[in-house]
């Protein structure tokens, strides 16, 4: 525009000179028809211009909604109230984000997480429940560093961190750290810390914690297992806790190819079942759990017990908390079950645990009834684990990722990893995961140790007890004013499951 404009004065201008004075006004019409001539060539663009915004603005319009409509919230974005939502917990596309919830933000919640890999990852889900419900901002939880394990793992090594925040930013606002002026301020120690009460309402953090985030803009929670109660909370607490374990917390892509390369590795090979065996040093001694340790085992698992103050009971019978069903099943008793239940010994049989307390010597019996034990150590080369080497975190990472895809899932031991796995399988179809009553258990075996019970009597009754412990569809049991003993929400969540066929039984 701006050359042919140039041009179109030098031309008038040369013309009115060759044709002398007479041609004065003649000039002047030639420039005064330029001039309209430009102005109806940017008037007819300005119209184009607009004309493309407006139709942009329509296309935009009808198919913005279609892309983003796949991801409805679990509360309801004009309301900070919560709103019953009939759907099944929503997954998270890869490609799709969605849209940012506008919310005015109360403060902010920081939070340390205790405990395991798996105890954490419960505590996540709640975390982010709580934070959604206060209409506060979330950073980025700390996990544990100072437990038994002395993983020094952050969040990023371990899980997906940017998936996370953008997979929930349509329900809460999560941030990896503190705006720096009050970053600043705690560094320098001026943040109001405390443990919120374990197994609590939701509505005791609007009650409570709330107004300390009011007061104090900053407040951070320095327990989280165990926070939320299982049962008694709205609709949209529990599928949003649903949508963090199962969709929002994916593992780093290191982890989770390693993952896939180690289930390729055993499906190779034909079916496999996942023996989460927890007969390890640190449950041993915390439990005070004995069974088949001579005197040296026995004292060094009771220094450990004691050098643990939070641990807090000491003196253990262990004879009487076994035939409680509180101990974990040794390796023999384990050999035992599975023949019992007809487990065939040609299956391969992965070992999802840490190093086994006793070693060789105690895994002997199992390892002669069931000779296909693998592990990632020995399915994988030492190069592979390298890098997970010291982070028991991220080693147990391996495992879920396995212990979720097996043929079968068998727990000697009810601790998180168990409870946390068989709520996720339940929730990916009902996968079988064999549920085993120890107290009956240990009560059977020693009837068959002390020849009161035939072998096909002792066979039988095990798998008589179990056909209807195999993570099949059941209530949740509740057990008001008894948490612990209760059904835990993450091992069984009913409210975020595909309803079954035929009626659901209780337990």
């Amino acid at each position: 525009m701006c050359s042919v404009e140039g041009k179109g004065k030098k031309e008038g201008m040369r013309t009115g000179i060759m044709k002398g004075g007479g041609g004065g006004g003649e000039r002047v019409e030639k420039l005064k028809s330029s001039g309209m001539k430009l102005w109806m060539i940017r008037a007819t663009t300005s119209v184009l211009l607009w004309t493309c915004i407006v139709q942009l603005t329509a296309v935009g319009e009808m198919w913005g909604p279609r892309v983003l409509k796949g991801w409805p919230s679990c509360f309801s974005h004009q309301d900070s109230s919560f709103s019953v939502i009939e759907d099944a917990v929503p997954s998270v596309p890869a490609s799709v984000l969605p849209p940012k919830r506008i919310y005015k933000n109360n403060g902010y919640l920081m939070v340390s997480c205790n405990g395991g890999l798996n105890q954490m990852r419960a505590a996540i889900c709640d975390m982010v429940t709580i934070a959604r419900y206060l209409n506060v901002t979330l950073i980025v939880p700390e996990l544990d560093k100072t437990s038994f394990w002395a993983d020094p793992s952050e969040f990023q090594d371990i899980f997906d961190v940017r998936h996370f925040i953008t997979s929930l930013r349509d329900e809460v606002r999560i941030l990896k750290e503190l705006p720096p002026r009050l970053k600043r301020k705690v560094q320098m120690g001026m943040v109001y810390s405390m443990p919120p009460i374990s197994w609590s309402h939701i509505s005791y953090y609007r009650n409570q914690i709330l107004p300390l985030i009011h007061k104090y803009k900053v407040v951070h929670l320095n327990r989280t297992d165990t926070r939320l109660a299982n049962n008694g909370q709205p609709l949209d607490v529990q599928k949003l806790r649903c949508r963090v374990n199962f969709s929002a917390l994916r593992f780093t892509s290191q982890i989770e190819d390693l993952g896939k390369r180690v289930i390729k590795l055993l499906r190779q090979n034909g079916p496999f079942i996942v023996l989460h065996l927890r007969y390890e040093m640190d449950m041993l001694a915390f439990s005070g759990c004995t069974q088949g340790c001579n005197n040296e085992e026995v004292e060094e698992l009771t220094r450990m017990r004691y050098a643990y103050p939070w641990w807090k009971e000491k003196i253990i019978n262990s004879d009487l908390k076994r035939k409680d069903g509180l101990c974990p099943l040794t390796p023999e008793e384990t050999a035992l079950i599975l023949r019992a239940l007809d487990i065939d010994n040609s299956f391969q049989i992965y070992i999802a645990a840490g190093e086994i307390y006793g070693g060789t010597r105690r895994m002997e019996s199992l390892a002669a009834a069931y000779p296909r034990l693998v592990r990632k150590e020995t399915l994988l080369e030492p190069s592979d684990l390298g890098f997970f080497q010291n982070h028991s975190s991220q080693m147990a990472a391996l495992d879920y990722l396995v212990s979720l895809e097996s043929d079968i899932f068998i727990p000697t031991y009810d601790g998180n990893m168990a409870k946390v796995v068989e709520g996720h399988r339940r929730f990916l179809g009902y996968k079988q995961t064999v549920l085993l009553d120890r107290s009956l258990l240990v009560d059977l075996i020693d009837q068959y140790n002390s020849g009161s019970l035939s072998w096909n009597e002792f066979s039988n009754a095990v798998k008589e007890s179990h056909a209807s412990r195999k993570g099949q569809p059941t209530r949740r049991s509740v057990i008001p004013d008894k948490p612990k003993e209760e059904d835990y929400f993450y091992a069984n969540p009913e409210e975020c499951l595909q309803p079954s066929h035929g009626q659901l039984s209780s337990t």
